[in-house]
């Protein structure tokens, strides 16, 4: 696409969400100088690849006063912002921030506004949401600036909030008992084709003052696109109607099943009774260009980012701690997938804490827990898995594609990252990744950072990573352990060679956590002993 003429900088706010952060790219890449505008410390930012090609101010849209800087000398701006709950008078704070926003911008002499809002037909009993979502159109549109509003449905593509429900809900329940809203209407829309429909607004002048309805090619039920879904990830999902099931009910459900909120699940099912589909052809009469791509397309298209690693934005970004506050043991649950990371700040060289993990596997074994590594690997084989039998290389460094026991290294940078893929028996997939760089507070220290990662497959894939739990509380605090005392001791004699597991059993000892009592110990060694059962009845149920 060519760049106008008449638009030379465009703002974008929203843009630690999920779709101004994706929107933000597909402007540079159209030729666009792209001011971003953010709440709070500009290092929310900081891991955007395209973070040193924008412009970037701080403001609030509750306080007018900061909002002067972001809109001058700005020829059209993006307003993508929107309460992500339905807690308290959220309906008036969203029209108070389009009010002070749209007066700044007009005072500003901003010639456009592009704005998302959300399908639904008057005529029907529009929930609060998405009636808010309209009333903030009509209230931009107040002060002169003329609007271009577009209205969409549900958004499919890898984190989004709508598309990560319905994902969560269909790979862990076998059954799911579903409300009357099951069986509304609705028109989903892809990421893809949304951003297309939003960049494409810059070049056609004639969208400005309009509200125009956006969707893809299919108009399904939930219940379809549920069912749809499944078939994609060849699983089985039965499905039983019931007519109890309240709003309020189904998002604390949502809240259960899902990593969603019920307060931010709560608006959004409340809208689900609405109809939302497309009643004019006007977008295509504007934007000629666009072909929507159908659900199933996009659904494809959604997994195969998640599985290449490649998801932008997720929803829950704009709620997200900034970098300096996450914690050195971290949990989380991310577009399906379970993480846990550890960091720790080791007194060694880069090149020796990476040397550390890198000897994994093979004679040297798994510290500090060796046996209970080997005790996964004899039940991997029990159900047709490849064991540990496969060792490592002989050589001492790896490559890509290497098989270290019963992983593959999917990637290594020297010095700077590994990591490993399962090639066990799994319900899903699972990858244990390590990376390290420079301490920033002291860049004779390195830090390390060990995450696990786990994308269950349907609700056996749930019951096993927490049957895992207890084991990991054991397993990866002493791998860690083991990595920073081997690379400090390189780093003391850099011709030391590592030694094998056997060899260590006296420094592991001493890594270990202090047990004040037997009883803990016999507790310890009870709840591992009960997740190995489980764990091995998963394995098999899900193989068989």
């Amino acid at each position: 696409m060519k760049k106008s003429t008449k638009v030379k900088r465009v703002l974008v706010t929203g843009v630690t969400g999920y779709v101004g952060g994706r929107l933000v790219p597909q402007l540079l890449a159209n030729g666009y100088a792209v001011r971003v505008m953010i709440r709070g410390s500009a290092d929310r930012l900081n891991g955007r690849y395209w973070q040193n090609d924008v412009e970037i101010v701080t403001a609030d849209v509750f306080k007018p006063e900061t909002l002067t800087d972001a809109l001058q000398d700005v020829d059209a701006a993006y307003y993508l912002i929107h309460s992500m709950d339905g807690h308290g008078a959220f309906q008036e704070r969203d029209k108070e921030a389009a009010r002070n926003f749209a007066q700044v911008a007009a005072n500003a002499n901003v010639k456009r506004i592009i704005y998302l809002g959300g399908l639904g037909s008057n005529s029907d009993e529009l929930s609060d949401h998405l009636r808010s979502r309209q009333e903030v159109g009509r209230v931009l549109a107040e002060t002169g600036v003329p609007v271009t509003e577009f209205r969409a449905a549900i958004v499919v593509g890898s984190g989004s909030v709508s598309f990560e429900m319905i994902r969560h809900l269909t790979e862990r329940l076998p059954i799911m008992i579903t409300p009357k809203w099951v069986h509304t209407r609705i028109q989903p829309i892809a990421i893809d084709d949304l951003l297309s429909y939003l960049v494409a607004a810059l070049e056609q002048p004639e969208s400005a003052g309009k509200v125009i309805e956006i969707g893809g090619a299919d108009v399904l039920t939930y219940k379809d696109m549920m069912l749809k879904y499944a078939e994609a990830r060849q699983l089985n999902r039965h499905m039983v109607p019931v007519p109890f099931l309240s709003p309020r009910l189904s998002s604390h459900w949502v809240h259960v099943v899902t990593p969603i909120p019920s307060g931010i699940a709560r608006p959004l099912i409340e809208g689900l009774g609405n109809e939302v589909v497309v009643t004019n052809d006007e977008a295509h009469q504007l934007f000629p260009q666009i072909q929507p791509m159908g659900y199933e397309q996009a659904i494809n298209r959604a997994l195969e980012r998640i599985r290449e690693g490649e998801v932008e934005t997720i929803w829950s970004d704009a709620e997200g701690a900034e970098e300096d506050d996450l914690p050195p043991l971290y949990y989380e649950q991310e577009q399906g997938v379970f993480i846990e990371r550890r960091e720790k700040v080791i007194n060694a060289k880069v090149s020796h804490v990476f040397r550390a993990f890198t000897r994994f596997g093979g004679e040297y074994g798994w510290p500090p827990f060796d046996s209970l590594w080997h005790i996964r690997g004899a039940m991997d084989r029990l159900v047709g898995g490849v064991g540990l039998r496969r060792g490592r290389p002989q050589r001492q460094a790896l490559r890509a594609g290497d098989a270290l026991d019963f992983w593959r290294v999917e990637r290594i940078v020297p010095n700077k990252l590994l990591r490993l893929q399962a090639e066990m028996k799994l319900p899903g997939k699972a990858w244990l990744q390590f990376e390290v760089a420079p301490d920033e507070e002291d860049p004779e220290k390195t830090k390390v950072v060990q995450t696990a990662f786990f994308a269950p497959k349907g609700l056996f894939g749930l019951l096993y990573w927490y049957a895992l739990l207890p084991l990991h509380v054991l397993i990866f605090p002493g791998m860690v352990n083991d990595i920073a005392r081997q690379a400090e001791k390189w780093s003391n004699n850099e011709d030391a060679a590592p030694q094998t597991l056997r060899e260590n059993l006296a420094a592991y000892r001493a890594l270990l956590p202090p047990l004040p009592s037997r009883t803990k110990l016999l507790t310890g060694s009870a709840i591992a002993f009960l997740s190995s059962l489980l764990l091995f009845r998963l394995i098999r149920r899900s193989q068989g």
